[in-house]
């Protein structure tokens, strides 16, 4: 579809370092966005990969290790494995938080990390792939009615230690100094996915950037007290404008007390480097007509201050564990490489990385918790009842049956449809399409219970 750009907005371009208005317009006019996907190491490192790297996986999207670029776009809701968590449908573009993560952050050590626009997920499943195994990520959404978007998309990425919320960004100034990095993907203009979603060029105006900058800088103002000193700000936008990439870089070094940080971009091709007027900031530009990807704004930042140890974190409640007995039962359903502590959630049980539990606690008595750890399902007198977050998840010990089904049996199970398999057991088993598991199932005699969530099902007929 032809991408008309108004006037107005191509005039704001003018100045802004790396615009070129011809070739720009022809990007939007004569070719079409480009597929790309990440896909999940920790799942198909031990999956029958060979279909989905030899079909589909040709170019890599060069600053993702993960990431790759598709000839067409399929239908990815009809992939089993796009609903196991194999990978991930995201614009290439964005990928480039990975170059900040691993050139900003020390690696290999347990970091704190605040995603705090998380939603529908692209940028914290690539966080969890990208940090250590003993690190926190807190995915939050502001926005209530894409929480569970957001929750669904962790859950089928299968990491352990991860915490949901729904919070204001100001909720985040009860937890002075609690994070290492803080990842600010901000609401915008939206300029930068005009290629795809053309509709959008009709509600863009002068008036909608300088209303996001605004907005930015408020949501800015309100998380950044949560970052330890020493700690890293990461900033993101698909605007174009300056308005709301470089003025905020201004914004956030002159008024939040930060330092610009450089990303090496001297082996990715196509980057554009720049650097805002006052504090002379870097920040990269990615466009359309000069990489495969679409409209992209990141730059880094450092707080000033030397980096102190974090405030005490006291809790005011007994956390409620689970019984000696029971943690027994629910230790044989999940890998050992990493200890679990148990704890109650209202009828269910999380299971929480030991070192992690007393963030998660904090946590929990000062944000709206959506999810927390892995919630393994329920214990009734010592009987477990698994859940699917349990079944879909990383530590998850191969405990239970398998039934590796074909792709029509899948795609049954994943609409929640009656499903058909022969299996000479019977009770709990997981159900599984090359290599990775969707799901549970229930084998009774003369029936199989499909326990797909409802809410995830797939309408498309």
């Amino acid at each position: 579809m032809q991408v008309e750009l108004p006037y107005s907005f191509l005039n704001s371009l003018q100045t802004v370092k790396g615009f070129r208005e011809n070739k720009f317009i022809e990007a939007h006019t004569l070719h079409k966005p480009v597929t790309s996907i990440r896909i999940n190491p920790a799942k198909l490192k031990n999956a029958k990969a060979d279909t989905l790297l030899t079909t589909w996986l040709h170019e890599r999207v060069p600053w993702s290790t993960c990431g790759y670029y598709l000839n067409e776009r399929p239908s990815f809701t009809l992939d089993p494995w796009f609903h196991a968590g194999a990978y991930y449908v995201q614009e290439a573009s964005s990928m480039f938080l990975e170059q900040a993560l691993r050139q900003c952050l020390p690696q290999n050590v347990p970091l704190r990390i605040l995603d705090l626009c998380a939603a529908p997920g692209g940028k914290s499943t690539h966080i969890q792939s990208v940090i250590s195994p003993r690190s926190l990520l807190v995915s939050n959404e502001v926005i209530k009615t894409r929480v569970n978007i957001l929750t669904e998309n962790l859950i089928k990425w299968g990491t352990g230690n991860v915490v949901v919320t729904n919070n204001d960004p100001k909720d985040f100034n009860r937890l002075p100094h609690f994070f290492d990095c803080i990842v600010v993907d901000a609401p915008c203009s939206g300029s930068g996915l005009f290629r795809k979603d053309p509709d959008a060029v009709k509600e863009w105006s002068l008036q909608s950037v300088e209303l996001c900058s605004q907005r930015q800088q408020r949501i800015l103002a309100d998380v950044l007290n949560a970052l330890k000193p020493g700690g890293i700000l990461i900033y993101s936008t698909c605007s174009y404008s300056y308005e709301e990439d470089e003025r905020i870089s201004d914004w956030i070094c002159e008024t939040g007390g930060f330092t610009g940080m450089p990303i090496q971009i001297s082996q990715l091709p196509g980057i554009v480097e720049t650097f805002s007027k006052h504090s002379k900031s870097p920040g990269y530009r990615f466009y359309p007509d000069r990489l495969k990807g679409e409209g992209f704004y990141l730059s880094v930042f450092q707080k000033k201050g030397d980096a102190a140890s974090r405030p005490h974190e006291k809790l005011k409640n007994k956390p409620v564990l689970a019984s000696k007995a029971e943690q027994q039962v629910l230790a044989n359903y999940l890998q050992d490489t990493i200890p679990f502590d148990f704890l109650k959630w209202k009828e269910d049980v999380l299971a929480i990385p030991n070192h992690l539990l007393q963030a998660v606690l904090y946590l929990q008595q000062n944000l709206y918790i959506k999810k927390a750890g892995i919630n393994m399902g329920q214990l009734i007198r010592n009987q477990y009842i698994p859940s699917h977050e349990w079944a879909l998840s990383e530590p998850m010990a191969p405990v239970l049956p398998v039934a590796e089904v074909d792709e029509q049996t899948a795609l049954d199970y994943l609409r929640k449809n009656e499903i058909h398999i022969n299996a000479s057991h019977r009770g709990w088993s997981i159900l599984q399409y090359r290599g990775l598991p969707l799901g549970l199932i229930k084998i009774l005699p003369g029936r199989i219970n499909n326990y797909y969530p409802a809410g995830w099902r797939i309408l498309n007929k």
